[in-house]
């Protein structure tokens, strides 16, 4: 199989069973432990783990929402003043997580060229 596609299942699944035991921040140590395990070349030491990531807190704020109609999400959307707007505010926690496993994964690659 491709690496880049292994890495991107493995963050995955990483992230998402750490997530059931740490905070947030554990999808980071996801990215860190896949890029230093899988060494990837250029942009997609960023861009897969930032999708792996993303595509799970979107999926998991999606079904937390479904679950109470929206009705937290468009409460909170107004506090970050989106406008009530539960699918830009479910667009945005992608965004953010992925930014987070995407760095850790830059980190991770680091912390492999440093160690060889």
């Amino acid at each position: 199989m491709n690496k880049k596609i292994i890495n991107f299942v493995l963050t995955l699944f990483l992230a998402y069973i750490l997530a059931l035991f740490l905070p947030w921040w554990s999808v980071m140590l996801a990215a860190l432990i896949t890029s230093f395990l899988i060494p990837q070349k250029r942009v997609a030491v960023f861009l897969i783990p930032f999708l792996a990531v993303a595509l799970l807190w979107i999926i998991q704020s999606w079904l937390l929402s479904t679950a109470n109609d929206y009705i937290l999400a468009r409460k909170i959307a107004t506090l970050f003043s989106l406008g009530e707007n539960p699918a830009l505010l479910i667009a945005v926690t992608g965004i953010v997580g992925g930014l987070a496993a995407g760095i850790a994964g830059i980190f991770g690659k680091q912390c492999k060229l440093v160690l060889k």
